[in-house]
């Protein structure tokens, strides 16, 4: 069992509102969002600059954070605006904003009195860069996935007086740090604007031309796809990065569904609280990581963390796996019955488990019947974002989800 009691932040993604309201209801301590310029998820819903005044409204009234993403390589153009746009995020009460260009990093410093993080994407590997960081004025360095576990203790040990911030769940990329030009090149979409398209998880047969006998790759009819990462998975690993010194944990997927966001920031939090109850058992990780299989995700790894020689690539396909579908979200619940609002297609007869941020969590029920708002019953529920009406036996709460096992 560990126990440790120091304060520690759970971050979570959010690509729009709703996903926002999914990662508080299911208890992230802090989000990160972009509005619609200078981050790098250009396809992510993002917010508009009215929506990102109401979601640090709505953060702040739960005692949460709001991080927003600065964090393109800007060309000159891109400086046209960004003070206004700064304006925007101090009247907002935006908690911080995340950046990697030195230049971005420079303007925001003299333009506003925000405070600074630094993002990934700049690429911080060692103390000396952390401890440079600092005195530049940068409150919080997230570190570079390719900083391995033993090395943030002496980071954390050298430059007491920042914040670390570290990854721990989600998407990893084949390049440094997620500094790639292979989007550019093949899609004129430029990754470090946010645009990447990626091209590493396209099927791809690959053959050294001058040395094709003495390098095989090994392949299937279906291709190789030796540039797709594996997804990064450190949930048995939080009380090691605890104790390195890591005060933010950061959950990747600003793209993904809101059934992601619910079902990793559910299990991250379990988790974070039993480590400081001192209840986290080799039983509750092997639990929690079945709930982590349950949204959409490919095979795990560790990423750089550790020294093991383990294959960080996914050979066999470039397609997640999602074990369980998102079938609605609770709008509200009590004495047998729930309304929901639909996402995924389902039928009476069907079994639905709860995704709750309570204890109802992981049970299941048969849906007896399913009605409209008019009252007419429902046996194939099949429009996206109906109102219905379902039998239910838990006190569920507005925001918890409903899902069904996949099937093939």
């Amino acid at each position: 069992m560990t126990n440790i009691t120091r304060k520690v932040e759970l971050l979570a993604p959010a690509g729009n509102m709703e996903k926002l309201i999914t990662a508080f209801h299911f208890g992230a301590d802090a989000v990160y969002l972009a509005g619609k310029k200078y981050g790098l998820r250009a396809f992510a819903d993002n917010f508009t600059d009215d929506e990102i005044a109401q979601a640090v409204q709505y953060a702040h009234s739960l005692g949460k954070k709001v991080y927003v993403t600065l964090n393109i390589f800007a060309f000159n153009g891109d400086f046209d605006g960004l003070g206004e746009y700064l304006d925007v995020l101090q009247r907002a009460q935006a908690d911080a904003v995340l950046v990697s260009d030195v230049g971005v990093f420079d303007y925001v410093r003299t333009h506003s009195n925000l405070p600074i993080h630094i993002s990934t994407q700049a690429n911080t590997t060692n103390k000396y860069a952390v401890d440079y960081w600092r005195r530049q004025g940068a409150q919080r360095v997230v570190l570079a996935r390719e900083v391995p576990l033993c090395q943030i203790s002496q980071i954390a040990e050298f430059c007491p007086d920042v914040e670390l911030e570290a990854f721990v769940h989600g998407a990893m990329c084949i390049s440094y740090s997620g500094r790639c030009l292979m989007s550019n090149y093949l899609a004129d979409r430029d990754s470090n604007r946010g645009e990447c398209v990626q091209a590493c998880r396209w099927q791809w047969y690959v053959r050294e031309v001058s040395r094709d006998d003495e390098m095989p790759v090994l392949e299937d009819e279906r291709g190789t796809y030796i540039f797709n990462s594996k997804d990064m998975n450190m949930l048995a690993h939080l009380p090691q990065l605890i104790d390195a010194g890591v005060v933010s944990f950061k959950i990747e997927g600003r793209m993904k569904s809101a059934f992601y966001v619910a079902t990793a920031v559910a299990a991250y939090r379990r988790a974070l609280d039993a480590i400081a109850a001192g209840r986290f058992t080799p039983q509750l990780v092997r639990q929690l990581q079945l709930e982590l299989n349950k949204a959409s995700h490919r095979e795990y790894t560790t990423g750089f963390y550790f020294d093991e020689q383990e294959s960080r690539q996914f050979y066999p396909s470039s397609k997640a796996v999602e074990e369980y579908k998102f079938i609605a979200v609770v709008q509200s619940g009590g004495n047998g019955s729930a309304v929901i609002e639909q996402r995924n297609k389902f039928a009476v007869g069907d079994t639905l488990e709860v995704l709750s941020a309570n204890d109802d969590s992981g049970k299941t029920f048969t849906v007896q019947y399913a009605r409209d708002m008019q009252g007419n019953s429902v046996e194939v529920c099949n429009k996206v974002k109906q109102l219905l009406t379902v039998n239910c036996p838990y006190a569920l709460t507005a925001g918890d989800i409903l899902r069904k096992k996949a099937t093939s």
